[in-house]
């Protein structure tokens, strides 16, 4: 070979291959694309990988037209079916919702839509949102600061800030699942603790006291009813954030059992108000912080008859313990839903390292929620700033967003891990869907799970963290069709039966 024709080809070769040697730290401009076109085949493909060669890649496959003798097979079993999937998606925070509004009015409309839109984008499903403050808002405060049920009212950074930015979501997916949460409730229903029940003033830690209960349940109503005002209408609530854990910026210790007498006050008053919202109990870690008599905390809110008739089943974090915990709670209490509603990446796990994060965060927490009966995956804030911010002192300081944006231009985004695990499953699964069997080829480092969409389509997701490109065939009753899955990938399908 000639050294002209070689420096050609090698030039050649390196403008085709421009988007493998992306670095995992490179920012996108908002409204920017990866591709123009719609593939069209018989399954939809959507691919990432660690190095970002393949950034959320849409693809197509046709259906092989061959007799399928591979040994690298998965096959699709719809008639074992598992649990009913409710979403995906991540906290739409105080601050998430600041940086939001600090964009352009297009250039947000564009990120929304590539994330919320099932046309247009990922397909995010289902949201968390803090009643009242987070260790993510822009100040403490709840919304009936001023003693007396009567004084309740949406404070500056609903109004202001959450929610023009989850109306302007619900134009672009109006089905959208809405789960609520508080910190604290106000301060001056909080006491020391429930033998001496003196008065405790202050944001962090307390019990709600006994008197209030039914105040406190008035208080989640009146918030439903102030944002369904709003055309906003809330899916679920749980009694605590974090309950276990008496730090942070804004916080109460609910035990399981003060947990179950309030439950007692606010199952009866959403019922009467005819909300129809879920309730959801715990709210915190696999390993219950660690504390004893907090093991399986929902399951023993669950044994007593009278609490248990209102909750729907029990949320869950991972910031301690093993996902294997739901599996067990569910073996327990198998006719009551999980859902799991919060994690975090930050400056502690490299967080901003796609390479390093995506394996991980796609087995522990996508695969290790969904294959152990989460009904949803739910991450941490969508969007902070690249300062990890606004955050509140206490609160956790070192957290990145699903997404970072960066400060000096409102417009440049770094796109985190949970950001792509997230679109993985929503993309292809559907709320409504339901997850089946699955079997066939495995091996180290191959996970998947595998769906039927309620309008009869099928979806499996799976990543491959082997080492190695995998040549995967993909089989349902009817069909087969295959797909090489690169190393360090994520890669999500869906087609019709």
């Amino acid at each position: 070979m000639s050294k002209i024709l070689y420096t050609l080809l090698f030039s050649l070769m390196f403008i085709s291959c421009g988007s493998c040697s992306k670095e995992n730290d490179e920012v996108d401009d908002a409204g920017e694309g990866n591709q123009t076109e719609t593939p069209v085949g018989d399954v939809t493909v959507f691919t990432t990988t660690g190095n970002r060669a393949y950034d959320f890649q849409k693809s197509a496959v046709d259906y092989s037209e061959t007799s399928n003798m591979s040994p690298t097979t998965i096959k699709i079993n719809p008639s074992v079916t598992y649990q009913e999937m409710d979403g995906f998606g991540a906290a739409i925070t105080g601050s998430s919702c600041y940086n939001l509004l600090k964009m352009s009015s297009g250039d947000r409309e564009e990120f929304l839509k590539k994330t919320f839109s099932n046309e247009e984008g990922m397909g995010y499903s289902y949201v968390r949102i803090a009643i009242g403050c987070s260790d993510f808002s822009l100040s403490e405060y709840t919304l009936c600061d001023t003693p007396g049920i009567e004084n309740f009212s949406l404070q500056s950074e609903e109004l202001d800030y959450v929610i023009p930015v989850l109306k302007e979501i619900l134009a672009i997916n109006p089905d959208l699942k809405i789960l609520g949460s508080p910190w604290t409730p106000p301060r001056w229903m909080k006491v020391n603790n429930l033998t001496d029940l003196q008065p405790y003033n202050s944001w962090t830690s307390g019990h709600l006291n006994p008197a209030y209960y039914e105040d406190y349940a008035t208080y989640f109503v009146k918030w439903i009813q102030a944002l369904a005002g709003f055309g906003i209408q809330v899916d679920a609530v749980t009694p605590q954030n974090e309950p276990l854990n008496r730090g942070n910026s804004a916080s109460l210790f609910m035990g399981w059992d003060e947990q179950k007498e309030f439950v007692k006050f606010l199952g009866p008053a959403l019922e009467e108000a005819g909300l129809g919202t879920k309730l959801y109990v715990f709210d915190h870690n696999y390993n219950y912080d660690n504390m004893s008599d907090q093991e399986d905390y929902p399951v023993k809110i669950y044994e007593d008859e009278e609490a248990s008739q209102y909750i729907a089943g029990a949320a869950y974090h991972n910031y301690g313990g093993h996902f294997s915990e739901l599996e067990d709670i569910h073996q327990k209490a198998p006719e009551k839903e999980l859902i799991f509603t919060e994690t975090s990446i930050g400056t502690w796990n490299d967080g901003q390292n796609l390479s390093k994060r995506l394996m991980d965060d796609m087995e522990h927490v996508a695969f290790g929620s969904v294959n152990n009966w989460s009904r949803a995956v739910i991450v941490w804030n969508l969007m902070l700033d690249s300062n990890r911010g606004p955050n509140r002192p206490g609160g956790c300081e070192t957290c990145y967003g699903a997404v970072d944006i960066d400060v000096n231009n409102y417009r440049s985004i770094t796109r985190n891990s949970h950001y792509y695990i997230i679109g993985h499953l929503s993309s292809v699964v559907k709320p409504g869907a339901t997850r089946i069997g699955a079997g066939g080829y495995s091996a180290d480092g191959v996970i998947y799970s595998a769906f039927e969409n309620a309008d009869g389509s099928y979806a499996l997701v799976l990543m491959n963290n082997t080492g190695e490109s995998k040549l995967i065939t993909i089989s349902d009753e009817e069909n087969h069709f295959s797909y090489t899955v690169p190393t360090n990938a994520v890669v999500s399908y869906r087609w019709n039966k």
